[in-house]
């Protein structure tokens, strides 16, 4: 059983590691829309719009295929519809 120091002293490693994982993840947001931006330039030329619904319901198959929790399917579809969201209104 751990002690009252023992647990702060492993609470504040968690943090540390979720600030760790936090600050990857905003990296990878990033690239994210770098990439999303650079799609949204090339669909003029094949007179694709800018929204695509059978594209967003595949990126929700893949989000679920690769969940191996503890986050629900439905809990990261949530997440990603506002990434998406915020994806769709950035401006390069």
């Amino acid at each position: 059983m751990t002690n009252e120091k023992d647990a702060q002293a492993q609470i504040e490693e968690h943090r540390a590691r979720i600030d760790e994982i936090d600050c990857q993840l905003v990296k990878l947001l990033n690239e994210r829309g770098e990439q999303s931006l650079a799609i949204r330039g090339l669909k003029p030329q094949v007179h694709w719009g800018l929204y695509d619904p059978a594209r967003e319901q595949k990126i929700f198959e893949n989000l679920a295929s690769c969940n191996d929790g503890p986050l629900y399917s439905d809990n990261l579809r949530e997440i990603y519809e506002a990434i998406l969201h915020v994806m769709k209104e950035l401006r390069a």
